[in-house]
């Protein structure tokens, strides 16, 4: 009789590439691996992995096993979720975020996961928007917080708020009593988030769609470093207006009008169509309950 251990032996030898990576997932040994597989094979007469080639390459009939067994183990995942109690609920789920997130409100929305569900092991991650996006697609995390900058077919989204932005320099380099026009800020070195940056790729669009071409930059898709350099004087960046108001009434920074002036960044947390877990859909729902960019290190009220 196949069992649930054998489907699982065989999808994340598949899904991870070999027999000793499925065991540290499966927190087993690479022989209890071996062996859930020679059950398979041997219940059904038919080699699942060619052993004629280097590396855990499937047959083609271990090719129509590894899709069911990816489609019973969602059917099975989602069947404890659903009848489980929350409290009960013994699972994890890994979310990636940008720094933004990081910085302003993703204590709180741990805080509410673990309220929520105790025995959910939450695994953060920090990292740009289109490395977080490439992890979505190698199934690495369940969930993404990032900037709405890209489209990606195999993804859903759900809209969580927006970022006002602000030209910020040191007090010292720019009159901040008057409003300049945008194309004044091309004599002075700017600090721009690169292109692996959502905000970086959203504010590359917008300087093409108001012909700004500052030539005098520095990217960089670490956004501390862009507010040290900024506060350090090295030059002007757009930076979160809100949650940096610490800085600015610290007199550490300035904030500088511009004609126009640099438009809001809005945040989605996405996930594969199609395999939105219980589990996920309330973790996206929790993050709209609690997502506010407004300061940093926010504490929780949970």
């Amino acid at each position: 009789m196949m069992t649930f251990k054998q489907l699982e032996a065989l999808f994340w030898i598949a899904q991870l590439g070999g027999f000793s990576k499925a065991a540290q997932k499966l927190n087993t040994t690479q022989s209890a691996i071996s062996k859930r597989v020679q059950e398979l094979e041997v219940l059904f007469s038919t080699e699942l992995f060619d052993r004629s080639q280097r590396g855990a390459r499937l047959t083609e009939k271990g090719e129509e096993m590894f899709f069911l067994a990816k489609k019973q183990l969602e059917l099975r995942d989602s069947a404890i979720e659903q009848f489980s109690r929350p409290e009960f609920l013994e699972r994890r789920i890994r979310i990636g975020v940008t720094e933004m997130t990081a910085m302003t409100w993703l204590p709180k929305l741990v805080n509410l996961i673990h309220s929520c569900y105790p025995k959910v092991i939450i695994e953060p991650l920090v990292d740009s928007s289109l490395q977080l996006r490439d992890k979505m697609l190698a199934d690495e995390v369940d969930l993404i917080v990032v900037p709405d900058s890209f489209s990606e077919k195999r993804f859903e989204s759900k809209v969580l708020g927006r970022v006002e932005y602000a030209w910020m320099c040191k007090p010292s380099l720019l009159d901040d009593s008057k409003t300049l026009r945008l194309h004044d800020l091309t004599s002075h070195q700017l600090l721009v988030q690169g292109e692996n940056s959502g905000v970086g790729i959203l504010y590359q669009k917008w300087f093409k769609s108001v012909e700004f071409h500052p030539k005098n930059i520095i990217k960089s898709s670490n956004l501390i470093a862009l507010i040290g350099m900024t506060v350090s004087g090295l030059g002007i960046s757009y930076l979160p207006r809100r949650c940096l108001s610490p800085i600015i009434e610290a007199g550490m920074l300035t904030a500088v009008k511009t004609s126009p002036s640099p438009p809001s960044v809005p945040y989605v947390a996405m996930y594969k169509i199609g395999q939105p877990s219980t589990l996920v859909s309330s973790v996206v729902m929790l993050a709209q309950e609690c997502c506010d960019f407004t300061s940093v290190l926010q504490a929780s009220n949970v």
